[in-house]
């Protein structure tokens, strides 16, 4: 007999008493980071004309980007460390679910375009105002989130049509596709089929797209007689590609076998840091790591003082 069930229980992490204030007051500081972190890039790229060309252009939609990513997680996260009742309802699971995967697809594709942009800036320099004009640059984010959007719809799709028969209990901290498709009591090879071809095809064209545009800014930049002018050349490229390694190294395993990686514990301790550190480590990568945003930085709040 099937029961339509109305909530789930996100475990979360099991911990004593004792520590969880001190796990909420370094989850909430690191929260409040990382979106204070994003707006202050966002405020210095539209408060400098030095910053208005295209690869701070994208800078500053990643930074838009990931405010809402850990915004839909991190906040639920926060009331269960401290809460008794760590339900949430099949409608906002649904939700968290469908905005999280948006997030992330989106920035998938959104690290690969502006791996683009560092190609054609460094391999095509004379061409690079022309083909990065801004209406290009604006349909290229246009596309990023219908990328997003279009596939979160289709894998919620599969995911939303599905029968839990009761109250389940989701040993994750928050709804990800990979705990609710091994708590489903109908069968799920095929939304586990749809999920998988989906994620290789939103993680690999993407990032055979990085490694390509890496691979020939490689060759490009070897090709300068100077040592100076390779660094500076690179330069431009080390934030960006820093970012891409530590994004993609902690969700492609995850989201390429999603019901395979739930049987292991360690999954959990995966996600956090692709969902909590990352976002926080993102945008100090970008400041710490790039003159031009140190100095309009520096600018800013010498002019604000």
């Amino acid at each position: 007999n099937e029961t339509k069930v109305m909530y789930f229980i996100l475990l979360g992490f099991p911990i004593t008493a004792e520590l969880q204030l001190l796990l909420f007051s370094t989850l909430l500081l690191v929260y409040l980071l990382t979106v204070l972190e994003n707006l202050l890039i966002i405020l210095i790229i539209r408060n400098n004309h030095s910053l208005q060309n295209p690869m701070y252009f994208f800078l500053g939609n990643l930074s838009f980007l990931e405010i809402w990513y850990v915004s839909v997680i991190e906040p639920k996260m926060l009331v269960d460390v401290l809460s008794h009742d760590k339900r949430i309802s099949f409608q906002g699971c649904m939700t968290q679910l469908y905005f999280f995967v948006t997030f992330v697809c989106t920035e998938y594709v959104l690290l690969a375009v502006m791996a683009y942009d560092r190609f054609v800036a460094i391999c095509k320099p004379l061409r690079y105002p022309l083909i990065m004009n801004h209406k290009f640059c604006a349909q290229l984010i246009s596309g990023c989130w219908m990328c997003g959007l279009t596939t979160s719809s289709i894998k919620l799709s599969f995911v939303a049509r599905l029968s839990y028969c009761d109250v389940d209990k989701i040993n994750h901290y928050f709804c990800d596709i990979s705990p609710l498709l091994n708590i489903s009591c109908s069968d799920s090879s095929l939304a586990e089929l749809a999920d998988f071809i989906l994620a290789l095809m939103v993680i690999m064209v993407p990032l055979c797209t990085v490694v390509a545009s890496y691979i020939c800014i490689m060759f490009t930049v070897l090709k300068i007689p100077s040592s100076q002018g390779r660094q500076k050349a690179f330069s431009t490229c080390s934030s960006h590609l820093t970012v891409v390694i530590l994004f993609y190294s902690t969700t492609l395993f995850t989201y390429s076998h999603p019901k395979l990686m739930y049987t292991y514990r360690a999954n959990k301790l995966v996600s956090v840091l692709y969902t909590v550190v990352v976002p926080l480590l993102n945008p100090l990568i970008y400041c710490l790591r790039n003159k031009e945003v140190r100095f309009a930085m520096r600018k800013t709040f010498t002019c604000r003082r």
